[in-house]
């Protein structure tokens, strides 16, 4: 039987599973990732994993076909090394090499939204699609581009950052450094901003309400419930935050004409309220009026997203 082995890296803990080529894990261990320890002692726990994992699918090492790692960072393939993960302290590691330490199967890595995105592709919401977008919708945007079930990252390895689309030139200062990124306005933390400043403005209001009198209590959650129990002013930021939302998909559907594109991430957990309102939007923005538009839907495959899209990397 032959299986891939899936590791999804986070800064408080490491997964693993083996998954097979349908996209099933079989098996699924954990430990705590502790990256004050150091690069090398979390990469051996991670190996550690990797051997657990195949042992718990009923498959030896020699069935393994690869193992693959979802990282929280960036990796650059032509120099072989992580270049930057900030919450495991890792900068210029060659995670590859460390990793063929303990194991001598092939081994992979990308960033973990691009490796979510190829879940999606290979056991969720656009199975069968011959090219798809996922739009994680977090602390910031990431996102994922696979075309015929291959992830696309353009010729250096850095396409498909859609977070830093620039939809506002000389907006919000961005954690990459420019003003105006997509991610500034698109994210958790935009309609979280567009919330406290509700709150400030409105200190009897329901948003207030619910904080308890403190803006920094303020959640996306917070806002899209209050939304959906009908408070005018937080109605008005989800409209004014899915017209940002719509704004940038807008320029990928423009820019890649993608069968679907999938939304996950915290704030996709409004479900059809948010979809309702994305997809009105965006046929908004339709350049051909007359052509089909993707198909817009939400992530399915979870907290597994990590192991399946990375145990997936090497095929």
């Amino acid at each position: 039987m032959m299986v891939s082995i899936g590791i999804d890296v986070g800064g408080t803990g490491l997964k693993a599973g083996a998954v097979s080529e349908r996209g099933e894990i079989l098996s699924k261990v954990s430990c705590p990732t502790l990256p004050e320890r150091g690069f090398e002692a979390v990469v051996a726990d991670m190996a550690r994993l990797a051997v657990r994992a195949a042992e718990e699918a009923g498959a030896a090492m020699e069935e393994v076909r690869s193992v693959g790692i979802g990282i929280p960072g960036v990796h650059d393939p032509a120099r072989n090394l992580v270049v930057r993960c900030v919450n495991l302290y890792w900068k210029d590691v060659p995670l590859i090499d460390e990793m063929h330490r303990y194991l001598s199967v092939p081994v992979y890595v990308d960033n973990d939204a691009t490796v979510a995105g190829l879940a999606e592709s290979v056991a969720g919401a656009s199975r069968g699609m011959h090219s798809s977008v996922l739009i994680t919708l977090g602390t910031g945007i990431g996102s994922a581009i696979i075309i015929d079930g291959r992830i696309y990252a353009g010729a250096h390895g850095c396409g498909g950052e859609m977070g830093h689309i620039i939809t506002h030139a000389g907006g919000i200062l961005c954690s990459c450094g420019h003003r105006g990124c997509w991610e500034r306005y698109a994210s958790a933390s935009g309609l979280i901003r567009l919330g406290q400043e509700i709150a400030k403005r409105n200190p009897d209001g329901v948003i207030a309400r619910k904080s308890g009198g403190n803006p920094e209590a303020i959640d996306a959650r917070m806002v899209l419930d209050s939304a959906k129990e009908g408070d005018p002013d937080a109605m008005q930021a989800f409209e004014t935050y899915t017209e940002e939302l719509a704004i940038g998909l807008s320029s990928i559907v423009v820019a890649l004409d993608p069968e679907m594109i999938v939304l996950g991430g915290g704030v996709a957990g409004a479900g059809e309220f948010l979809l309702q309102a994305v997809r009105k939007k965006i046929a908004e923005y339709a350049i051909f009026p007359d052509m089909p538009l993707p198909r817009i839907e939400l992530a399915i495959t979870g907290n597994d997203a990590g192991i399946i899209g990375a145990a997936h990397l090497g095929r």
